[in-house]
């Protein structure tokens, strides 16, 4: 037993500091591809639902185009995605491997994902409030920013949970083609070099990453969700 724990303990110091680092770079593709996709995706998500027919702000042209913009950015799978864009990922970033090179097919890939669960979001909300706030006399931007977007948080934060699981799921893809992190450990050592504990490491510490996120979206909707 006491030389289970030495082999045990050992192979922790060697791999600990490979575990960590690549942790570290999952949280920095996951939280710096979600900050941007969330600051494109929501104000596009809030387009989307007020240019649609009846919408606040409806004009059906610049509805359709935006939206046959989203289904294409949704319809393509993200690792067909990631090759596709490399020369503009390489124009962008200098190179096309790498961690920060997987944070912009990661971004590109999260704007239409996050804009349509904004949308649907947004949906959710009774038009009867709507109704009643234009009433009152208020404008489309007091309507969205007073009376769409509050109403809506709950399941905003929902989305954004959904989006950022999505995302650590990606970066785990990325890892296929040298992006780093988590993935690229459970590539490069679990597979390659047929390390099966270290991809079982790296799969138990990717579900963690997942469950707190997940836990953490859950608590949030709970205390704003008043309902």
């Amino acid at each position: 037993m006491a030389m289970s724990y030495d082999v045990l303990a050992d192979w922790f110091n060697l791999n600990s500091g490979l575990l960590l680092k690549a942790t570290w770079e999952t949280l920095y593709m996951v939280g710096f591809s979600g900050i941007v996709g969330f600051a494109v995706g929501i104000p596009l998500g809030v387009v989307l639902h007020t240019t649609k027919r009846g919408g606040l702000l409806e004009n059906q042209r610049l509805n359709s185009i935006l939206g046959a913009i989203v289904n294409v950015g949704r319809s393509v799978p993200f690792l067909v995605l990631m090759v596709a864009i490399i020369p503009f990922t390489k124009l962008l970033i200098g190179t096309f491997i790498g961690t920060t090179a997987a944070i912009v097919p990661l971004t590109i890939g999260a704007i239409p994902f996050v804009a349509r669960l904004i949308e649907g979001a947004l949906l959710e909300v009774p038009s009867g409030l709507v109704e009643a706030a234009q009433s009152m006399g208020a404008t489309p931007l007091q309507i969205i920013n007073k009376v769409l977007l509050p109403e809506a948080l709950p399941t905003i934060i929902n989305s954004v949970t959904i989006t950022l699981v999505t995302l650590v799921s990606y970066s785990a893809m990325a890892g296929t083609v040298g992006g780093g992190g988590l993935g690229d450990v459970a590539i490069r050592y679990g597979f390659h070099r047929y390390d099966v504990v270290i991809m079982a490491v790296t799969v138990v510490m990717l579900i963690v990453l997942v469950q707190i996120i997940q836990s953490v979206g859950d608590a949030l909707v709970r205390k704003v969700d008043h309902r």
